[in-house]
């Protein structure tokens, strides 16, 4: 056993620091996971991301650091598809129906969240400044393991048209929040240089430079590819836009995912002949899939949990308390249906890009980098993102499955009205 065991050690070491390697144990790595994952009722994506975080830094480092960053195209794509795909479900006709709906829960549940997480952090003692960003910070949510799920499941109904309409305004809300929520922590700390008008106006900017950017590629796309027949031509055309998209989204400062949404939101409303991107993408998804969780649990790190004490148990908590009763309340005043009160804040627990995002722009921001809580903060956050990263997906595919939304429920359902 020693023997093997050895031998496992120097073949590591001998491909340490091989970029194909790493990629391609990434992927072996995140089938069997997703494998295993499945024997045991759980998403797939679960599997990847804990075949990424046994192989990472974290535990085995097989794929150590510099293969992370190496391979930082990935999750650009992934996330792009992901974006288009939530934008392709705001059709409209849709929207007419449950635009008023989505955007009540979503305000419920973002303020909510923020309410709960920020009272609790205060009344274990945290200083207020914190309590206040790391709420705001909280309100944020993962689309991308949402669509993912939704996707392995082939998820359709009311729920998850809510679902995709929430998580996406939701991202876009929690940016503004956080943008309100900085600059009145950095009037209270009293050691902003950029001044509190320059930090509200910041987040409103990102995101109409987003949406401007959006809209325009999505327009491009749409006369590119409206009255072209080959599916091989189309893929490269929109793969190209969505990476050509991404890229100028990072170097001016904006939002990748907003305007990826935007540009899905609007070749899907351009054309009802668009509707067959999405169909023609789906093959696309599952190797990008598993590479991007894959990669993601590599970036986790369980020592993460042992630094946060009580306030990162507090704010996980809290978290989950707020989004589950932030939409359940939500539902109500918007006279939704039990379904969506029961099963939709179950669906919001995962957590990760957007947030990570968040607690970077504080580390990078004069008035709180040098905070003496920034260390707990950022250790709270990454800790919040590595527990609900694990164990958001299994609720997020228990509320799709109990609500009747996936394909083998709507299969179930018609059986016992055919006998």
């Amino acid at each position: 056993m020693s023997v093997v065991l050895q031998a496992l050690i120097d073949i590591r070491d001998l491909l340490h620091g091989n970029l194909i390697f790493g990629v391609g144990a990434l992927l072996l790595a995140g089938f069997a996971g997703g494998k295993l994952a499945s024997r045991f009722k759980l998403p797939t994506i679960s599997g990847y991301i804990v075949a990424g975080l046994v192989l990472g830094p974290s535990i085995l480092n097989v794929v150590p650091d510099h293969i992370v960053e190496s391979l930082a195209p990935i999750p650009h794509i992934a996330l792009g598809l992901i974006a288009i795909t939530i934008g392709s479900e705001f059709r409209i006709s849709k929207l007419r129906k449950t635009g008023r709906n989505i955007l009540i829960i979503t305000i419920f549940q973002l303020m909510i969240t923020f309410g709960t997480v920020a009272g609790a952090l205060c009344l274990f003692d945290a200083p207020l400044p914190m309590a206040l960003l790391l709420g705001a910070i909280a309100s944020a949510t993962a689309p991308a393991a949402t669509v993912a799920i939704a996707s392995e499941l082939r998820a359709r109904g009311p729920l998850v048209s809510t679902l995709f309409g929430v998580v996406a305004l939701d991202d876009a809300f929690a940016i503004t929040l956080f943008g309100f929520v900085m600059a009145f922590a950095a009037a209270m700390v009293g050691t902003s240089n950029a001044g509190p008008m320059a930090m509200l106006l910041h987040p409103l900017r990102e995101i109409l430079f987003s949406v401007a950017l959006g809209t325009v590629m999505g327009y491009v796309i749409h006369r590119l590819v409206v009255d072209r027949k080959r599916s091989n031509e189309i893929i490269v055309i929109v793969l190209g836009f969505v990476l050509f998209t991404s890229g100028i989204a990072i170097s001016l400062h904006i939002s990748p995912l907003i305007a990826n949404m935007m540009l899905g939101f609007l070749i899907i409303n351009l054309s009802p002949k668009n509707s067959r991107i999405m169909r023609i993408l789906e093959p696309l998804a599952p190797p990008i899939y598993a590479a991007f969780f894959a990669l993601a649990g590599t970036e986790l790190d369980i020592r993460t949990l042992m630094a946060t004490g009580a306030l990162g148990i507090v704010y996980l908590l809290a978290r989950a308390i707020g989004k589950y009763g932030g939409t359940y309340v939500g539902a109500v005043v918007a006279q939704d249906s039990p379904v969506t009160r029961k099963y939709l804040g179950l669906a919001l627990l995962p957590q990760a890009g957007v947030a990570i995002g968040l607690i970077l722009v504080l580390q990078d921001t004069a008035a709180f980098a040098h905070l003496p809580y920034m260390g707990t903060m950022v250790n709270i956050v990454l800790a919040s993102i590595l527990v609900n990263e694990v164990l958001g997906p299994p609720l997020t595919k228990f509320a799709l499955e109990a609500s009747g939304s996936t394909r083998s429920a709507r299969g179930r359902a018609s059986r016992e009205v055919t006998r």
